[in-house]
């Protein structure tokens, strides 16, 4: 660990504002990916003690406690996480390797929620509804999983609903955001940035549901919140573009040429595959980008407060040099 628990808790417990201290909530955040650094920020901001475990200890800002822990721990991760109200599950496991990594980071994550009889919460994605969902797709659709990735996720959750405290997932569809991975942002916006042909796979017109990273966050916040009955899901406030629409904005925005988009046959993404581990993974999810994919978030903004941010907002945020 960066820091044993012992030195956590002597900072923790020290010095000024004792009355202020009694009053916070802590929480903690596992996961300091984007979204994960996010949400430990926002919940500072609102004044609660906010520990963020990672592998590494990633710092969000300075009001933040980073701690350095396998999450699959989950006897350590309790122990570091003594008085936590609630535990945000962010963490992300490599795109290769959802299979063999995800589970055991689940596990762990929820056996520290059940020790602490802390509430659960999970980031998840809309993988889990199979290619032969209705869209647009609600929260009450029915998880079908058609993919081993979505069944990676539906197993997730599962465990999170099997749990003995209360659970809630928020699903997300693709991101957008600085530092966020996609297969739009990975595949696709590199070549167009830098004003070569860009490739995508998929109908270039068909409507896609694009979620900020940011929004993913306020969601996870305002779901801790949540005053209804738990053991459900809620999906994140998005917009809707088409690759094509998409693509032209970033450059209009990046104040670059229009984008040359060149779409990959099924034929093309097996090729890739054999020449590349993380292009290997595209094939079994292209079906999200062969027709349109619609996210109804309409419950998560009358019961959480949440809205979209503009695609505009999503976009420059995208293209945003730290």
């Amino acid at each position: 660990m960066l820091r044993d628990f012992q030195c956590l808790r002597t900072e923790i417990a020290s010095p000024c504002s004792t009355s202020m201290r009694l009053s916070m909530s802590v929480f903690v955040v596992v996961g300091a990916g984007p979204v994960g650094r996010e949400t430990a920020r926002l919940l500072a901001a609102d004044g609660h003690e906010v520990r963020l475990v990672s592998r590494s200890g990633t710092a969000a800002d300075g009001s933040v406690i980073p701690v350095a822990l396998d999450a699959r721990d989950g006897d350590g991760l309790a122990g570091v996480s003594i008085g936590a109200e609630a535990v945000f599950m962010c963490a992300m496991a490599p795109y290769t390797k959802w299979p063999t990594d995800f589970p055991p980071i689940m596990e762990g994550v929820a056996e520290a929620a059940e020790k602490l009889r802390a509430r659960l919460i999970v980031l998840g994605n809309v993988y889990g509804y199979g290619s032969e969902a209705p869209s647009p797709l609600t929260a009450a659709v029915p998880l079908a999983p058609t993919s081993i990735k979505g069944r990676v996720r539906t197993a997730m959750w599962e465990r999170a609903l099997a749990a003995k405290v209360p659970a809630l997932e928020v699903r997300a569809s693709d991101y957008l955001g600085n530092g966020a991975g996609s297969i739009f942002t990975l595949m696709t916006l590199p070549s167009l940035l830098a004003g070569m042909p860009a490739t995508v796979s998929g109908d270039l017109d068909a409507l896609h549901a694009w979620t900020f990273t940011k929004d993913v966050a306020r969601t996870l916040v305002a779901a801790s919140r949540y005053s209804g009955e738990w053991g459900r899901a809620f999906l994140v406030p998005s917009q809707h573009a088409s690759v094509r629409s998409l693509s032209v904005r970033f450059a209009k925005l990046a104040g670059i040429a229009a984008p040359d988009l060149r779409v990959l046959s099924e034929e093309d993404l097996e090729a890739l595959g054999r020449e590349d581990e993380l292009m290997r993974e595209l094939p079994e999810m292209a079906y999200l980008y062969r027709r349109p994919c619609i996210v109804d978030a309409s419950d998560t903004e009358r019961l959480l407060g949440v809205s979209a941010s503009s695609l505009d907002t999503m976009i420059e945020d995208t293209l945003r040099k730290d």
